[in-house]
């Protein structure tokens, strides 16, 4: 090991007959003292201190739990981000972003502007909607299953779990689970080994979980199992290689969302559960009290209030358009929203409508918020999105042309069990509106251009 050059001089001067020993001097006389020259002060430099430039990494930490969680799903989507979607900041997600940003030719800062998030969602929610991305809950058991539903059509079903496949079998999940005594991870993962002549290329065993993938005959086959009770609850996947583009992402996502013993918290597929009360927005469209709204804000009321004007009556929804129709009965002074034309959408929008009270201090107010709309799949993506209390807002495009009513909805993702769900801002288009009205038998008006006087807040009160 060679030493630093510091380190030897420190040596050497401590050593006896060398250059560097220390000999005592034979006293010399005094020089004389000299009065003292005047010099002028040595000038300083100064250098300036640059503050402190944030790692991506704590950039990340700084985010919401749900917000980072969404990003690993969709970089897994993208076959960018093999690691645990659990919503922690890790330097691998910001590896993968910067692995994103550089297929893009953007630069590798490792965090996402606006639009790089709206363009990674983009690309991500284009792949879950060709494969048909859900999140399903056993009957039986109650695991919660993340399954690519488009490509594994047939199902067969009984008491010892499902198996998912495709029309010639390329594809086959399946979810099995029994009973056996004293088992552990360790002598299931070893027995699921031994099956069908398997040769294992990848394992891990832990005390709560197994992971087994490698080659399965030409099939490529992934398992996750636990154990509990001596009860066994296991995860197969097994492919085509020829399918390999498709299924790894999905097999990433499948692992990820996997949870076989939910216990006391029931299994998130979809929604988390409705509030008592909750906040919309809706659109007048009618001078004799049509409301057009949101229809899973307003679904499950016993009651809807319209501060200012009383209660509205559900009449009628849309669960395609994911639209619904209120009446308000006997009310006066209503302007209703113009919302007739035609033409194609513009990407610029601007949102209004009446956030949740405790976004805006207890108040009422309609404010209005720009917005970018993105066409991903048969969906209208929003960003950034808007606060709680939107959902039903009228989107007003750069020509002050109605483009359509935003929603908001929680994202699917492939993430743990009770973790925040991520909403997602969507736009239901101003054509699927007139649409749903004209099937309704309500006749849009010319009425009123400014969105801000046709807003009204919706209360929903649920048991």
């Amino acid at each position: 090991m060679k030493l630093p050059l510091v380190v030897i001089a420190a040596a050497l001067t401590a050593l006896p007959g060398t250059a560097f020993a220390q000999t005592p001097a034979a006293k010399q006389p005094a020089p004389p003292k000299q009065a003292p020259a005047h010099t002028s002060p040595k000038p300083v430099a100064t250098v300036p201190i640059r503050p402190g430039v944030q790692a991506p990494v704590d950039t990340a930490k700084a985010m919401e739990q749900a917000e980072r969680l969404a990003i690993q799903s969709d970089l897994a989507w993208i076959s960018l981000y093999n690691g645990a979607i659990n919503g922690e900041a890790s330097d691998r997600m910001v590896a993968a972003i910067k692995a994103f940003q550089k297929d893009h030719g953007a630069k590798e800062t490792g965090v996402l502007n606006a639009q790089e998030r709206s363009t990674l969602n983009a690309a991500a929610r284009k792949l879950q909607d060709n494969v048909g991305w859900k999140i399903m809950t056993d009957a039986t058991s109650g695991a919660r299953i993340g399954l690519p539903s488009k490509l594994v059509p047939l199902i067969v079903s009984d008491v010892n779990g499902t198996k998912w496949s495709s029309a010639t079998g390329t594809i086959q999940i399946e979810y099995a689970r029994r009973k056996e005594a004293n088992a552990t991870t360790a002598t299931v993962a070893a027995n699921e080994k031994k099956l069908n002549a398997r040769k294992t290329d990848y394992s891990v065993v832990k005390p709560d979980f197994f992971v087994l993938s490698g080659m399965q005959g030409l099939k490529k086959f992934y398992i996750r199992g636990q154990t509990r009770n001596d009860e066994v609850r296991v995860l197969t996947i097994l492919y085509d290689q020829a399918t390999e583009g498709t299924m790894t992402p999905v097999t990433v996502a499948m692992s990820s969302a996997y949870n076989p013993f939910p216990g006391g918290a029931v299994a998130q597929a979809g929604p988390p559960p409705r509030k008592k009360v909750e906040y919309s927005t809706g659109i007048v469209v009618s001078a004799d009290g049509t409301i057009v709204a949101d229809r899973q804000a307003t679904e499950g009321c016993m009651t809807i209030a319209v501060p200012g004007y009383g209660n509205a009556t559900r009449i009628a929804d849309d669960e395609t358009r994911e639209l619904a129709l209120l009446r308000i009965y006997g009310a006066s002074g209503l302007k209703p929203l113009a919302i007739t034309g035609s033409g194609t959408a513009k990407p610029n929008v601007t949102l209004t409508g009446i956030a949740d009270p405790q976004n805006q201090g207890g108040r009422n107010a309609v404010t209005a918020v720009a917005a970018t709309a993105t066409a991903s799949g048969a969906e209208t993506s929003l960003s950034s999105e808007p606060a709680l209390g939107f959902s039903g807002a009228a989107a007003i495009d750069s020509d002050g042309k109605f483009a359509g009513i935003a929603r908001l909805k929680p994202a699917v993702v492939a993430g743990p069990p009770g973790a925040p769900l991520p909403l997602q801002a969507l736009l239901v288009p101003a054509d699927a509106v007139r649409d749903f009205l004209k099937a309704k038998g309500v006749t849009a008006v010319s009425g009123s251009s400014d969105a801000k006087a046709s807003v009204l807040r919706l209360v929903c009160v649920r048991k």
